[in-house]
């Protein structure tokens, strides 16, 4: 199934291609705080519709992950990074999908700030 997101004003916008039903909510500093809901996709299968100029990222911690953010209206729709084989994997906040309702999603709680 084909999804739609972006950032709230537009500047960032893409799709891409899986399931969703399950979220994850990490309690980390940056996660709580951004109030992420996360699905994880293979890089292959996103897409960035607008241009990468406009991502700003931030790293922190262990600095493994990109986390991208428009710079305009400060809305983080995706992470990048790797799973633990070393797949290039994408991690898309579902609160920027469209169609997306998060209180019909099944929410696996994760323990990121003890790690």
């Amino acid at each position: 199934m084909s999804h739609q997101g972006s950032c709230h004003c537009g500047k960032i916008a893409f799709e891409f291609e899986g399931e969703v039903g399950k979220a994850i909510e990490c309690n980390c500093s940056l996660c709580s705080r951004r109030g992420y809901l996360l699905t994880f996709v293979p890089s292959a299968n996103f897409t960035l519709k607008t241009d990468a100029a406009n991502l700003s990222t931030y790293r922190f911690n262990k600095e493994v992950i990109a986390h991208q953010f428009c710079a305009t209206c400060g809305c983080a729709p995706f992470g990048e990074g790797q799973d633990g084989q070393g797949n290039k994997m994408i991690a898309v906040n579902l609160r920027c999908v469209e169609g997306i309702d998060p209180a019909e999603l099944s929410v696996h709680k994760v323990d990121g700030r003890s790690k």
